[in-house]
């Protein structure tokens, strides 16, 4: 294992991931404490002007998705890049299969233990390319509300972390998730993220219990206009995209 691994593997050990599973299992959606150094955030939005590191780059504004750009990385992914993605799997594994068996109680096909097991059944499925990505923004800039599905393979949960500093080199940008209910109002959370920090929320649904058995609540995220300066944030979606 690499010296970065070996950090990240334990920065993510010591988060308490019992109030995590907690959250998730509430609101569709946990917070995460920071992470990743101020050093790491500076190195990773460093990155984001050498084109030979990404595969692709998407201006939202072309596709009518907002005001901004992203740009999904190339493999091999950065040493840490990669080693966030395994270890938030392998952490966020059980709760994917706990909500999965919640949604379809006699499931037997459940989610691998570790992300190349279920890298595996991404490319199987023809979905070879990776997902992790830069997202910038400047002033204007916006994220309408989406989901992050790149064909028939989809993991449940995915995670975006902070680069830089709300309301110093930014204002605005908060994270939005809005869910909605069955026969009911959107619900709408708008969440701000510290550097290195991050959100685990819900890729397209989540599980909510109910009189009669759990049913499925679909949930979006976006992101609020950006009022000043550059926001810069990091997403980790753990399966691959066709």
């Amino acid at each position: 294992m690499t010296a970065v691994a070996e950090t990240i593997a334990d920065r993510i050990e010591a988060v308490e991931w019992a109030g995590v599973e907690g959250s998730l299992d509430a609101q569709g959606f946990a917070q995460l404490p920071a992470i990743l150094e101020p050093s790491e955030c500076d190195l990773l939005a460093g990155l984001y002007p050498q084109d030979a590191r990404f595969r692709s780059r998407i201006d939202m504004s072309r596709y009518r998705f907002g005001v901004g750009e992203y740009k999904y990385f190339a493999a091999p992914l950065p040493a840490l890049v990669q080693s966030l993605r395994e270890r938030l799997y392998a952490r966020l594994a059980p709760s994917a299969n706990r909500w999965k068996v919640r949604l379809k109680p006699d499931t037997t096909d459940i989610f691998p233990a570790s992300l190349d097991a279920f890298l595996a059944q991404c490319h199987a499925a023809g979905q070879t390319r990776p997902t992790p990505l830069l997202l910038s923004y400047r002033v204007g800039g916006f994220n309408c509300l989406h989901q992050d599905i790149y064909g028939d393979v989809a993991f449940p949960l995915q995670a975006v972390f902070a680069l830089n500093r709300a309301g110093a080199d930014y204002d605005g940008g908060e994270f939005l998730l809005v869910e909605q209910r069955p026969r009911a109002q959107s619900r709408g959370h708008a969440l701000r993220i510290e550097q290195g920090a991050g959100i685990v929320f819900a890729t397209r649904e989540r599980p909510v219990a109910g009189t009669r058995g759990d049913y499925r609540v679909t949930m979006r995220h976006g992101v609020s206009t950006i009022t000043h300066g550059r926001r810069m944030t990091l997403g980790i979606i753990f399966h691959d995209a066709r």
